[in-house]
């Protein structure tokens, strides 16, 4: 059974709303989000990374940095530019790019859901990435960034959505990318307690995207609990104990392809490593200037030397299993550590991970400018997602790409203690 709870959203008022709001932070590196910050001085990243407003040498991890976001943040409640809604709602989040509609759910999920495992992770999360979130939440007491979750499709979810969104918007604009965002707030007790219920019968949700914002979330509110008991208070519940989320069904969602470039090919000719790989794949070259993006599962396209060729896996290196089964697997498995020897792809500097919004042709970019040879591959599947976290495994790191990216900034969850 999952908890989902209705909350006092903080958010930008009306007109400040296509300013305000950003992509994710770790979307940008640090020259990128000053960049940003100049060209949109309303933007979200002047807080969600603080260190765009001081001196480039300034550390961006040190204390104040942190104290900064905390400071922008309340100061725009208090200047009205950021109002926080008086009474307990659940919001409609519907994005719209290149014509294609996906609604979620804005909402808190429940830290206790995470820790039992009723949401259900994909990736492991590395510690020293999740120390900047926590400071971020803990120090600003607001979570800034939504977790995006996905879960099996329910028609009485469905429906209410579909009704809300007849309503009048709280915000309304298209992004710089050309994305249409729309919000909408629920706030009627019957229809709060309709999607609540609903949600008490689905057993399972999963993190589509966010497990380190979520994993920091957790932290911070496991922390807090041992300071309250520290302190001899008693609490059944804080704010704390739930975590911002988008929860989208999984009949809207785009998983997109998740390429890689490794920039050399350790060592052998084009000839040698095209030999070493036809045991385990087919192997087409495509007619020149013909490009190649896979089709099906099983079929990869690879840029090597000016060239695309065309890879379908072999029948008897097909496997069943959730994991091995995946084609990033498959790549893993049978050519980047056995041939081009990247044993771990999160640490080796040698390969590069490409989103497929940039399409085919940064690939060949890439492989051209560095000598190396580009991959590209079949989306992973909402199901694919799905059966490896229901077997409590995880998939190689970058197996997913999601488009269109939530924006942070429309919703803000307090966890200041009442």
């Amino acid at each position: 059974m999952a908890n989902i709870y209705a909350f006092r959203a903080v958010r930008p008022k009306y007109s400040l709303t296509e300013h305000f709001a950003a992509l994710p932070y770790d979307v940008y590196d640090e020259k990128e989000a000053r960049l940003e910050v100049q060209r949109e001085p309303r933007s979200f990243l002047r807080i969600d990374r603080a260190e765009t407003q001081f001196e480039e040498s300034t550390d961006m991890y040190s204390d104040i940095v942190y104290q900064r976001a905390h400071d922008t943040l309340w100061e725009l409640v208090e200047q009205k530019e950021l109002i926080q809604d008086t009474q307990e709602a659940y919001y409609v989040y519907e994005l719209t790019m290149n014509g294609r509609v996906q609604t979620g759910l804005v909402a808190c999920a429940d830290v206790d859901d995470y820790l039992n495992g009723v949401i259900k992770k994909h990736e492991n999360t590395r510690e020293e990435k999740e120390l900047d979130r926590i400071r971020h939440v803990d120090v600003c007491d607001a979570q800034t960034g939504p977790i995006f979750l996905a879960y099996r499709y329910d028609p009485v979810v469905g429906e209410t959505l579909k009704k809300a969104k007849e309503s009048e918007t709280i915000f309304d604009f298209t992004s710089p990318d050309g994305i249409r965002h729309r919000g909408w707030t629920i706030n009627d007790k019957t229809e709060i307690d309709k999607i609540q219920k609903a949600f008490q019968k689905i057993s399972r949700i999963y993190i589509a995207d966010g497990h380190h914002r979520a994993a920091s979330a957790v932290k911070v509110s496991l922390k807090r609990r041992k300071e309250r008991a520290e302190h001899g208070e008693y609490r059944a519940s804080s704010e704390s104990d739930h975590f911002l989320s988008v929860l989208f069904a999984e009949n809207e969602l785009c998983i997109m392809d998740y390429n890689r470039v490794v920039s050399d090919l350790n060592g052998f000719t084009k000839e040698v490593f095209l030999e070493k790989i036809k045991e385990v794949y087919q192997i087409r070259k495509m007619p020149e200037g013909q490009q190649i993006h896979p089709s099906q599962k099983g079929m990869l396209g690879m840029y090597l030397e000016g060239n695309w060729y065309e890879l379908r896996i072999r029948e008897a290196y097909c496997s069943k299993d959730p994991v091995l089964g995946l084609d990033v697997s498959g790549l893993q498995q049978y050519i980047l550590d056995p041939v081009l020897g990247i044993q771990d792809p999160k640490t080796d500097k040698r390969i590069s991970f490409v989103g497929g919004i940039r399409g085919l042709e940064e690939l060949e970019r890439q492989a051209d400018q560095c000598g190396g040879v580009a991959f590209a591959m079949f989306p992973t599947s909402m199901e694919e997602l799905f059966a490896v976290a229901d077997a409590g495994r995880l998939m190689p790191p970058k197996s997913t790409w999601f488009e269109p990216k939530l924006r942070s900034g429309l919703f803000i969850h307090s966890i200041k203690e009442s």
